[in-house]
């Protein structure tokens, strides 16, 4: 018991310390925690890696590509530039403070424009699902 206990740390530790970037051409979500958890840890690993795999991936599945094009598409606005001290990535929590534009065809999502990047933001928790190029 104490040595699956210890595996199943060993291998729990690392998977929730990982960054979570959502990527095109990735395998997210419950698949690809199960099968980096098995690649790590075996059957036990698939298991844990596949439930946080599913925790963090749901929460930053890449907007699709018709929110991507909206916000490329999208007139700078006039408001005074957005300035954080932090990078600005996928996975960066914004401040309360930034005014987000919605984006109308897809409430679950909203853009701003920070450190003169535009990014999607989830409106809910106002974390970065993406960074527009």
């Amino acid at each position: 018991m104490k040595k699956s206990l210890l595996i199943l740390c060993t291998i729990v530790a690392p998977l929730a310390a990982t960054p979570v970037l959502a990527n095109d051409g990735t395998v997210t979500g419950a698949a690809g925690g199960a099968v980096t958890g098995a690649v790590v840890g075996g059957p036990v690993g698939a298991a844990v890696g596949g439930v946080v795999g599913a925790i963090a991936g749901t929460a930053l599945n890449p907007p699709p590509r018709e929110v991507v094009t909206y916000v490329r598409d999208r007139p700078v606005p006039t408001a005074e530039p957005v300035i954080i001290r932090d990078e600005v990535r996928v996975g960066t929590r914004l401040p309360r403070e930034v005014v987000l534009s919605p984006v109308p065809e897809s409430p679950a999502y909203s853009y701003a424009i920070v450190n003169k990047e535009r990014v999607i933001v989830d409106p809910q928790t106002y974390v970065v699902v993406g960074v527009v190029h």
